[in-house]
């Protein structure tokens, strides 16, 4: 069996790399660089420079926040047609040296490098990593670390020890098979990509901290403590078992809208209004992509920053306002019945994709929840036609009435 080679090329704080880069005489000398929403606007950090991380800023953080941990921090917004082309360029330079490279985010990619040593002279999968480092850097102007190893999982947990701001990291970490046992009991559970919060809290009310700790269990004690499911894939996990592929064209697994308001909403018809909108935003994006969905999840985050979300998979896809726009609206009026408190951030998306080009059956054949109508051919030939006139004229020139705000 042919040996696997796989690499994670990983730019380096991505967001404030290209924010310098396209303006170097401002963000560029800025030291304390942050770049994501404005605390006014409740924003969160998008991407925070390892300078800035010193004090405890880290992506994700309420804005606000961060300027509590450090006031001299410096915030631009996020340069996103910069970013995306700054990806497409490290994208390029990546695929000169394998044409199996899958984006796994805008500044994570997965390369497959399997059975490519006669092709490098038979050169170390450590060194190929360190040329392929230095082409993106000379080529794009941003830094990525490279781990390797094995299996994706492996890359990843080793692009992680790569990082600059690691003790005598040097950019490139690529781990032997050999090794593998050994660099994974050193690990903290909490570094194992998809152990959260809460998964760690569970773990750590079992003693369980680092790896090398949950190793010594059987799988059915891991079962018993965590769940079927979730004992079983950590069980594997911390195994380093993986043999998942790297796929050039990986299918989108969902897609969503988000909005964080500037002040909590505490009004049924404020938050349909802004989901109403949101959700015509998505629909229209898949239709762009030719794509279907038939599944809407609809995510309300609390002022107390609790954030709860539910779920409803249609019996067929669709991508038309209407039927989203229901079932969103209907999922929200669940949530909001559970709790009804000020919301701070309103999110909805799909997911189970598929193409629009495949047959789906008749479309009359289902029904969302709550007897909500099933997407008829009428909804589909008006939203083409919506889609060209924004086309033509300008995004969003025509919308539904219901996101439009009343006025006195």
């Amino acid at each position: 069996m042919v040996e696997r080679r796989i690499l994670l090329a990983d730019a380096d704080a991505f967001y404030v790399a290209v924010a310098r880069l396209i303006d170097p005489d401002g963000a560029g000398k800025e030291p304390l660089l942050v770049v994501g929403g404005s605390a006014e606007g409740r924003g969160v950090v998008t991407s925070a420079s390892y300078e800035t991380r010193v004090f405890g800023v880290r992506s994700g953080m309420p804005m606000a926040q961060a300027l509590r941990l450090c006031p001299q921090l410096v915030r631009v917004p996020v340069p996103r047609r910069a970013c995306s082309d700054k990806s497409r360029q490290i994208r390029a330079v990546l695929e000169r040296f394998t044409p199996l490279v899958e984006p796994a985010s805008i500044d994570e990619f997965y390369l497959d490098l399997t059975g490519t040593g006669q092709l490098y002279d038979g050169e170390s999968l450590a060194v190929t990593a360190q040329r392929i480092r230095r082409a993106v850097i000379e080529e794009t102007s941003v830094s990525v670390s490279i781990g390797g190893g094995a299996s994706k999982f492996i890359a990843k947990l080793a692009a992680k020890q790569a990082k600059p701001h690691r003790e005598c990291a040097t950019g490139v970490m690529v781990v032997a098979p050999a090794d593998e046992a050994a660099f994974l009991a050193q690990r903290e559970l909490a570094e194992i990509p998809g152990v959260g919060p809460r998964l760690q809290e569970r773990l750590a009310h079992h003693g369980l901290r680092y790896v090398k700790d949950a190793l010594t269990l059987p799988e059915d004690v891991l079962a018993s403590w965590l769940g079927e499911r979730t004992g079983k894939w950590l069980y594997r996990r911390i195994r380093g078992i993986d043999t998942s592929p790297v796929v050039r064209h990986a299918a989108a697994k969902s897609m969503s809208h988000e909005e964080t308001f500037a002040a909590d909403l505490h009004e049924d018809s404020d938050l349909e209004r802004e989901l109403t909108r949101l959700a015509s935003r998505l629909a229209a994006d898949m239709r762009s992509k030719r794509l279907r969905a038939r599944t809407v999840t609809v995510k309300l985050r609390d002022a107390d920053f609790t954030t709860r979300q539910a779920s409803y998979t249609l019996e067929l896809p669709v991508d038309s306002d209407r039927p989203i726009n229901t079932v969103a609206r209907q999922l929200l009026r669940k949530l909001r019945q559970v709790r009804r408190t000020g919301a701070r951030l309103v999110g909805v998306a799909v997911s189970n994709l598929s193409d629009r080009d495949t047959p789906d059956g008749q479309l009359s054949l289902f029904r969302a929840s709550g007897g909500a109508d099933a997407e008829l051919q009428r909804d589909r030939q008006l939203a083409r036609a919506v889609d060209q006139i924004n086309a033509r004229f300008g995004r969003e020139r025509i919308v539904r009435a219901s996101t439009v705000e009343p006025t006195e």
